[in-house]
């Protein structure tokens, strides 16, 4: 039989080390760019000019004409296969002014422009704002309503609200390790965090909390017909009757997202990537976070948490 239950300690200390150099990751950029991820253009505003040369152009090039009008700070990435000389440059807010001095020195300076595919857009960021606040508002609700769901559906069982409690760590679990993983990548690699982010992250929420609640049904079913058994030996069998087919669910998902990160198209590989890390955490924090997390507060191991259990124990 399994033994997750025991080694309770193990799988603690695993998501330490995941979720610490996340932490310290998060700590740094904040020093660095004011925020605990780099946010891209959806949350700071500005300009993006997305243009297509009839020949090739280089970076150095183009930072200069932007250099010329005062955005120095411009990132400029190039888009596709080099052969089809398609860039991206994301800058401050632009007046019309210098967006059409930008356009006229980029056309003479750098290499013909093919009007025909360029385009040019202003952000406000304020909708970057609205949309921060929405996920934060909707990861709040969740965790209430995943609270007040499983105390009365669990109601049965001793001490229910340990159930939701444990889910909502598991929850918080993944968002960690989403948010640091996300705040590592844009520290090495220039990532930024864009709308997709936020999808990717509300996705991540839904998938560890049903993965978790699968598990937990289980253990409330087999709690009565068990009632002889030590807590830690009915759990372990209630994981070895689910986890094949929650690793089964996970992989068949894992085999797509790589399919898609593999073959799909450069402006989503960033959301199947986080998509992919969030999807991995959650299924080891339904697991081996929100089970052993169960277990200990029923070994009144959590510090300031059933004392008596542990006075007891």
């Amino acid at each position: 039989m399994f033994h997750i239950a025991e080694r309770r300690k193990l799988w603690f200390l695993i998501s330490a080390l995941v979720i610490i150099p996340g932490i310290i990751a998060m700590v740094y950029s904040t020093i660095t760019y004011g925020t605990p991820v780099r946010l891209s253009i959806d949350f700071t505003g500005g300009s993006l000019y997305e243009v297509k040369f009839q020949s090739p152009a280089t970076e150095q090039g183009i930072r200069k004409v932007y250099n010329s009008v005062g955005e120095t700070d411009a990132i400029i990435q190039q888009l596709g296969d080099p052969a089809d000389n398609r860039w991206q440059i994301r800058a401050g807010t632009l007046s019309t002014e210098q967006q059409d001095s930008v356009k006229q020195a980029l056309n003479t300076q750098v290499a013909p422009i093919d009007t025909s595919q360029s385009t040019f857009d202003v952000v406000d960021p304020t909708i970057g704002r609205e949309v921060t606040i929405a996920a934060i508002l909707a990861v709040i609700a969740a965790a209430i309503v995943i609270l007040g769901f499983i105390w009365i559906a669990f109601r049965r069982v001793p001490h229910a609200v340990r159930y939701g409690a444990a889910a909502i760590v598991a929850m918080l679990h993944d968002v960690l390790v989403t948010l640091g993983m996300m705040s590592i990548l844009g520290i090495f690699f220039g990532w930024e965090v864009d709308a997709l982010f936020l999808t990717a992250v509300l996705t991540v929420v839904a998938f560890s909390i049903q993965d978790t609640i699968v598990i937990f049904d289980r253990i409330r079913e087999n709690l009565p017909k068990y009632r002889n058994e030590p807590f830690e030996r009915v759990i372990d069998r209630s994981m070895l009757e689910v986890i094949h087919r929650s690793l089964a669910t996970q992989l068949n998902v894992v085999f797509i997202m790589v399919a898609i990160l593999l073959f799909g198209g450069p402006t989503i590989k960033h959301f199947i990537a986080i998509l992919l890390i969030g999807m991995a955490s959650g299924t080891y924090s339904s697991i081996f976070n929100a089970v052993p997390v169960l277990v200990s507060w029923e070994k009144g191991e959590i510090p300031f948490l059933n004392r008596r259990a542990s006075a007891e124990a």
